[in-house]
This record gives structure tokens, C-alpha cells and sequence, in this order.
């Protein structure tokens, strides 16, 4: 049943572990929503400490206690409410604080980063929430690219950095896992589909909690054929019923924008966007995901969904 309009912006949660994607799902789902009505926050920008004060310190990025974290609840309550906030910025590629930024919230306010989900009152203000766990293997790979194209770190330091910190992921970023209503697993295939090298055919894996009423597939899995697309009642690390959704990232063009097409008429107030969803920077430049277009289809779904106030399909 659809209620009236929600009167104040939707936020969406996307958290995970560093170099997880967090930034690639986040871009695509501002395309569908539209750029102009979201606004994107990063959670990163509440670091206390810049670089050389957390080396010095022997703390890393990941541990609570190197955030701001009470002034980042804070301010996702005034984004809730549809206030302005003056956001601290964080510069990765100079591992320093910046001048802060005078942020007004718009229809949809996008939040990413590693520990948006560390707080109870931070995780009162997200109308949905998403956690990204990707096979590590790809997230090593994916930060050693990152950090060091875009960043200027050397593949030594990458590594050295990921060994400090290989203790703080369990202890503060892979708990907030429990609290997304999804988690959006990319991982590479097995057998004579599997490649290592190219993220355009990685499969991924979606746990749907029972907290968001999600979308009737039938449609989409009636004509799934060959392994494409699989949808099955199991139970998640804590033992509870989940429903999990296995894109394989080798079905065809064709087949997939099949896909694509049934999950943009789930979303009618955004359909007359229809950007080109599923880009990420690969090896060899900009490139395209069936998968990843489609993760990123289901999460705006809900976005659209919470702003008009359905709670039942």
C-alpha cells in the first residue's frame, strides 16, 4: 500500500571494510536516483587524527575511537530533519583534515564509509542500510589498485597497511555486518567461468534480511535459465532466516538487460532516468557489470520505495 510522500530526505547506509567498493556502488545508485537529488556523505570525514597523528599514534582508521563518531550522529539526525550541517572533509590523497563543507541535504542523502553502522543512534537515522563483504581476495586486489592510482602509496605500503591493520576489520568493521538489511557479496567464479583478472564477470551473492520488505523477483526468476539468477531461503551467520539472490556474473548481455528492464519497472519514479548502471574503473579503463548493475538497481528499488512510503508490496 502506498502512503503519502516521506516529508524529509531517505538515507542509505553503505558500509564495509576499505577498498570494498563502497564508492563504485554509491556513484551508481546517485545515477539512478538522479545526481541532482542526492547528496553523498562520507563517513571517512569524521577521521580525528590525520595520517601522521595516527601513525604516531599507533592507531589505525577503522578504530572508533580515531572518528569523530558523536559528531557524526549528530549530523545524520539534522540531515534526517532536512538541516544543513558543516561537514569536516577528510583528504585521502594527502592524508589530511580540510576546510569543512557547508553540506544542505537533499531527496536522498547517500552515506559511505567504514563505521556508519558503529552506534545504535547512528543506525536510527538510515532508512536502509547495506554492508559490502566481497571475497577478500578481490578486496586486496581492489585496494592495491586503488591506493595506488589514486592515492600515491606504493604496493609495499598498501600491503604493510593492510597487515597493521588486519586485526582492527574484525574487531570494528565486520560486526556492523548484523545490522544491514542487505550484504552484497562480489566474488569470483568457479570452474571454467572463473577469472581472477576481470571484475566484469564476477558473480555476487545478495543476503536479503526480513528488515526491508523486498521486491517480487518471480518475474526475473521464472525466465532465469543456465544458473543465471537463484533464489533460496537459507540461514545467515547468526542463524536466521535470509533470503539469498546469486546473480552469475557470465550471463549474456541480452539476458541481462532483461533483467534490468524488470527491475526498472519495479521502480517507475525513477525510470525516466535510465542511466548506465554498472560502470566501474577496471585495469583497462571504464567498464560494465550485469551484476553490479543490478545490486545497484535493488538497492535504489528500496530507496524509491522508503521515499513513498511503501511498506508492503
Amino acid at each position: 500500500m502506498q502512503k503519502k510522500k516521506v516529508n524529509r530526505p531517505i538515507i542509505l547506509g553503505i558500509v564495509g571494510d576499505s577498498a570494498t567498493g563502497k564508492t563504485t556502488i554509491s556513484e551508481g545508485i546517485a545515477d539512478i536516483l538522479g545526481p541532482d537529488r542526492c547528496t553523498v556523505i562520507c563517513v571517512d570525514d569524521y577521521h580525528k587524527y590525520d595520517r601522521n597523528q595516527r601513525a604516531a599514534r599507533q592507531v589505525s582508521a577503522l578504530d572508533p575511537k580515531s572518528n569523530y563518531i558523536d559528531i557524526f550522529e549528530q549530523h545524520l539526525a539534522l540531515l534526517r530533519q532536512g538541516k544543513p550541517i558543516l561537514k569536516p572533509v577528510y583528504s585521502h590523497e594527502k592524508g589530511a583534515l580540510e576546510r569543512p563543507e557547508y553540506i544542505r541535504p537533499k531527496d536522498f542523502v547517500i552515506c559511505e564509509g567504514l563505521l556508519g553502522y558503529a552506534t545504535r543512534k547512528a543506525r536510527e537515522n538510515f532508512d536502509v542500510k547495506i554492508f559490502l563483504d566481497p571475497q577478500e581476495e578481490l578486496r586486496i586486489k581492489w585496494k592495491i589498485y586503488r591506493d595506488t592510482h589514486m592515492r600515491g602509496y606504493s604496493a609495499e605500503d598498501v600491503r604493510s597497511s593492510l597487515e597493521k591493520r588486519k586485526d582492527d576489520s574484525p574487531e570494528f568493521i565486520i560486526p556492523q555486518r548484523a545490522f544491514a538489511d542487505m550484504v552484497i557479496r562480489f566474488q569470483t567464479a568457479s570452474g571454467a567461468n572463473a577469472s581472477q583478472d576481470n571484475d566484469r564477470h564476477l558473480n555476487v551473492r545478495l543476503v536479503l534480511r526480513p528488515t526491508l520488505p523486498h521486491p517480487d523477483l518471480s518475474p526475473i526468476l521464472d525466465g532465469a535459465s543456465n544458473g543465471d539468477l537463484d533464489l533460496e531461503l537459507a540461514r545467515d551467520r547468526d542463524g536466521k532466516p535470509v533470503d539469498i539472490l546469486e546473480i552469475n556474473g557470465a550471463l549474456s548481455d541480452e539476458r541481462a538487460t532483461k533483467m534490468e528492464n524488470l527491475l526498472w519497472s519495479l521502480v517507475p519514479e525513477a525510470s525516466h532516468l535510465r542511466p548506465r548502471v554498472g560502470a566501474y574503473d577496471g585495469d583497462t579503463g571504464r567498464d560494465l557489470s550485469h551484476p553490479l548493475a543490478l545490486t545497484q538497481l535493488l538497492v535504489a528499488y528500496h530507496m524509491v520505495k522508503a521515499e513513498h512510503g511503501v511498506h508492503a508490496l
